[in-house]
């Protein structure tokens, strides 16, 4: 095992043997389920602010500068729906003259730029960034200055910043994945917006429904048309102690995949990074406070991010004060931690045997991917120790990992998904001021009464969608259109007899991955890379 991975996963195991019992424990009969399909056992990596385009425009061709980890795509690699031809030369971002100074073409940003500014990635700059699907405004509207360090070309001085892209010599341990396994390039943010809506719409397909705020009024939410409310921001969950004490906070009715697959007596669990506020870090911080330094960009950053963690904002499954499970063997099954865990109680778990049937893991902010003050680099490290684990455990054959994103930063895309969910806001810009359609074409919202539930214009942005798997489908690029809520439906139709959350969830509408298995039989294949440089060991 390589001594990164070793190490990560010794942390784990000692945080686990706090609990002062056997690391071979199993997890309680009956507790994975019968499924439909051979997947036992779901691990959905849920990174940070990345398009398409930004981390796969050019695939299968990397640039292989010398210096960089090479990536040499295998014959009859297939092309994705991408940036060629004229999108590289003569983009319309470049081309409209409202971009100002920020008028570029696409441009590749080296390894040694790694660590760029964040982008504008708010619900109604993204919308104005698509300019009723002209798509060419991202300097204007969601772009943001901000060289990486080095000496970087001159665009990313300017807002032209929000054009660049990297390849697989930045992203190897991505495109490496994308090349033995499967990758959807077809994958849209269920809404527009940030972290918050993006995590939503992972665990209920729904951001109407708030039932309470705090230091507000914000605008992080908006009204939806009935009298209610929809999250449109960042706003922190009102249920945990961690979130901002003077800052807008909320809290989300209606139902989510927790309340389901407890319903089901399926084991399941929220993994993140931070969580477990008694761990003490190797540079003092503790509690909420936790951070870490990246070793590879220098940039500090808390450990936990309440309003990335979605089922901290249902009463239901929260666990407000962060409660440590009962034990290893408990994690998974309801207990006083109500299946809400730090990202080092999944190597626990995970080394005692006691694998989750669904589990949805995120990183320490260091290693999200977050720009700003994560990279693609830091989040390789998190992605490949948790795959090389994997796949070195009893749990493989059974297993499939979904790699995904929350938003796409505002990072530019070239293509627009289908809108399916209207929305007439002031919020919204679209296809004209206040207006995502004519709004009509909504769903639902939690109320019985909220027929068109405003405030959910989606589908969003454009981002990956990777499925690694000892069943997935080898050297893929699928198709088939999905958004965040599929991995909802995958969940359902898999543990849940194709059960619906309902109360306006986009489950309903969502598109399947299942086009991106070979479920008659395995491939059998595994792929351990290096977590610096992404390439195989």
């Amino acid at each position: 095992m390589h001594t990164k991975v070793r190490g990560l996963v010794s942390r784990a195991v000692a945080a686990g043997m706090l609990f002062g019992l056997a690391m071979t424990q199993t997890a309680p009969a009956g507790a994975v389920g019968a499924t439909a399909t051979p997947i036992k056992h779901l691990v959905v990596i849920f990174g940070e602010n990345r398009s398409f385009d930004n981390y796969f425009g050019t695939y299968p061709n990397a640039a292989n500068l010398r210096g960089e980890p090479q990536f040499k795509a295998a014959p009859g690699t297939p092309n994705v729906n991408g940036l060629n031809g004229p999108l590289l030369t003569v983009n319309p971002n470049l081309l409209n003259a409202a971009n100002g100074t920020g008028a570029a073409n696409p441009f590749r940003l080296d390894r040694s730029q790694n660590l760029t500014a964040d982008q504008d990635h708010d619900y109604t700059p993204e919308q104005q960034a698509f300019n009723s699907g002209l798509m060419d405004s991202f300097p204007e509207f969601t772009g943001t200055a901000g060289p990486p360090p080095g000496t970087p070309p001159s665009t990313v001085e300017t807002t032209g910043l929000v054009m660049g892209y990297y390849d697989g010599n930045t992203v190897t341990a991505l495109w490496n994945y994308a090349q033995k396994f499967a990758l959807n390039d077809n994958d849209y943010g269920t809404t527009f917006g940030p972290s918050s809506p993006g995590a939503l719409n992972l665990a209920s397909g729904q951001t109407n429904g708030i039932i309470k705020t705090e230091n507000g009024p914000s605008s992080d939410w908006i009204g939806d048309g009935s009298g209610g409310l929809t999250l449109i921001s960042d706003a922190d969950p009102i249920l945990d102690v961690c979130s901002t004490p003077t800052g807008p906070k909320v809290q989300m009715g209606g139902p989510n995949i927790g309340n389901l697959l407890n319903g089901a007596g399926i084991t399941w669990g929220w993994f993140e990074g931070g969580f477990n506020l008694s761990i003490v870090n190797r540079n003092g911080s503790t509690g909420c406070s936790r951070n870490t330094t990246s070793p590879i960009t220098g940039v500090n950053k808390s450990d936990y991010i309440p309003h990335h963690q979605p089922f901290q904002y249902y009463l239901s499954t929260a666990n407000p004060n962060h409660v440590r499970p009962s034990s290893v063997s408990s994690i998974g099954s309801t207990d006083a931690a109500n299946h809400q865990y730090d990202i080092e109680d999944f190597f626990a778990a995970l080394s005692a045997g006691n694998l989750p049937a669904v589990s949805f893991l995120k990183a320490i902010g260091s290693q999200d991917a977050h720009a700003g003050y994560s990279s693609p680099l830091d989040e390789q490290v998190f992605v490949v120790t948790v795959l090389n684990t994997l796949q070195q455990s009893d749990f493989w054959k059974s297993t499939a990992v979904v790699i995904l994103y929350d938003d796409s930063d505002g990072w530019y895309d070239h293509q627009i998904g289908p809108i399916v969910n209207q929305s007439n806001t002031t919020a919204d810009a679209l296809t004209g001021s206040g207006a995502c359609g004519d709004g009509s074409s909504a769903l639902p919202g939690v109320n019985p009464g909220t027929l068109h539930a405003q405030g959910r214009c989606g589908y969003g942005p454009r981002m990956p969608l990777l499925v690694v798997s000892s069943w997935a489908k080898q050297n893929v690029v699928d198709h088939t259109l999905t958004d965040q809520s599929s991995v909802i439906r995958f969940v359902e139709d898999n543990w849940l007899g194709g059960q619906r959350l309902g109360a306006g969830s986009a489950d309903v509408n969502a598109g399947t991955i299942q086009n991106m298995f070979n479920f008659s039989a395995p491939n059998n294949t595994k792929l351990i890379l290096d977590p610096s440089s992404g390439q195989p060991i």
